[in-house]
């Protein structure tokens, strides 16, 4: 199983995505980026550098000068300056100069955290994203948005830095625990959701198999995702319009995690998101309430939450005001037209927001 998609760049060097089933064709993409005389450091976490760094480590070895390991505590908790600042450590410690490499090996956290380390060690160095969640692998690792937590604000400080290669070794995917493996089920409805109609009525099809995680199902869904995510980074490549659509289910998402102090994963979240938002669609008659409902509902064969509880809906609105996404004081949100086309609306007013969020509200006195 091999499959490779190469996604252009405007503003600097193309880069591919190629998803397999192992790690051995990371030698011959090495090849291609001429690592031999470079040094190349593993950026991991605890949890993953237990399942996957010696093995990767053994692929790197015949393909570069040296290899060095960095890892650090799992969890959004690390994602922060101060975890930066110890890999720039790190970096100047073992004389890692501009020709040489970071390689980001995990989650969302890892991967965005290692490209903006890149994109600031030395003014700029390559990175190489191997994603090993679902999430990962169909959304943060393609693009180039890197970044870091600070204070209360999620991803408030980044850069825009391309990777060199996205590699995606899909046998990862069976050590993920089922609810991580239904946070990348997020996004991926997501982008049928904004994108294509006939792909997400394709994944509410093929649940059964997506759950089960049969790899041709896998390759196919991972592929398709990809693709779309390919198409709206390459259009619009530092978001300065239609890539926020890909932000879809997360300004109430955001909020939800900062609230919930991330003991809720930001796939949970964005599900959530995405259903205040789809109410919010169908209030205003862009959606009829039969594809409310049908959207609310399809969440939940995936294995993600539609309800949530012990929420404080007002300190939920003033977290959406810190929002990145704030433009000119308004937030930006994505809403759905149809089932397949999402477009950006800037006049969704705290009523609301209120209205939609008392909407996921699960009251347990009921």
């Amino acid at each position: 199983m091999a499959k490779r998609i190469t996604v252009t760049v405007p503003t600097g060097k193309n880069y591919d995505i190629v998803i397999r089933d192992d790690f051995t064709g990371l030698a011959r993409e090495l090849e291609t980026l001429d690592t031999m005389s470079r040094k190349l450091c593993i950026i991991t976490d605890y949890n993953v550098e237990k399942l996957y760094a010696d093995s990767l480590a053994a692929v790197l070895a015949p393909c570069c000068r040296e290899v060095f390991l960095f890892s650090f505590p799992a969890g959004e908790q690390s994602k922060h300056l101060g975890t930066v600042q110890d890999v720039y450590r790190f970096l100047i410690a073992h004389g890692l100069d501009r020709k040489d490499m970071l390689i980001a090996l995990g989650g969302g956290v890892v991967g965005d955290l290692t490209g903006y380390t890149a994109a600031t060690y030395l003014r700029g160095i390559d990175f190489i994203q191997i994603p090993t969640t679902l999430l990962a692998q169909v959304d943060s690792s393609i693009g180039g948005k890197t970044g870091v937590d600070f204070d209360q604000y999620k991803n408030m400080v980044g850069a825009f830095h391309m990777p060199r290669l996205v590699y995606m070794n899909l046998s990862v995917l069976n050590d993920l625990d089922a609810r991580q493996y239904a946070c990348g089920m997020a996004e991926i409805l997501k982008h049928g959701l904004i994108r294509n109609a006939s792909y997400y009525e394709w994944l509410i099809g093929h649940f059964m198999e997506i759950n089960d995680r049969d790899m041709d199902a896998m390759e196919e869904m991972i592929g398709e995702s990809c693709l779309i995510k390919k198409a709206v980074v390459e259009k619009d490549p530092t978001e300065k319009g239609d890539r926020a659509l890909l932000n879809f289910g997360h300004t109430i998402g955001h909020a939800l995690e900062k609230y919930k102090n991330f003991t809720m994963l930001h796939g949970e979240c964005v599900a959530l998101g995405a259903v205040a938002a789809a109410y919010i669609s169908w209030k205003r008659e862009l959606l009829s309430r039969e594809e409310y409902y049908e959207i609310r509902d399809m969440f939940v064969p995936f294995g993600l939450p539609i309800s949530v509880t012990d929420l404080d809906v007002e300190e939920i609105l003033c977290l959406t005001r810190s929002d990145k996404k704030m433009e000119q004081g308004k937030i930006k949100f994505i809403l759905l037209r149809q089932i397949g086309k999402a477009v950006i609306d800037h006049t969704v007013t705290e009523q609301e927001m209120r209205q939609a969020l008392e909407e996921i509200v699960f009251d347990e006195s009921e």
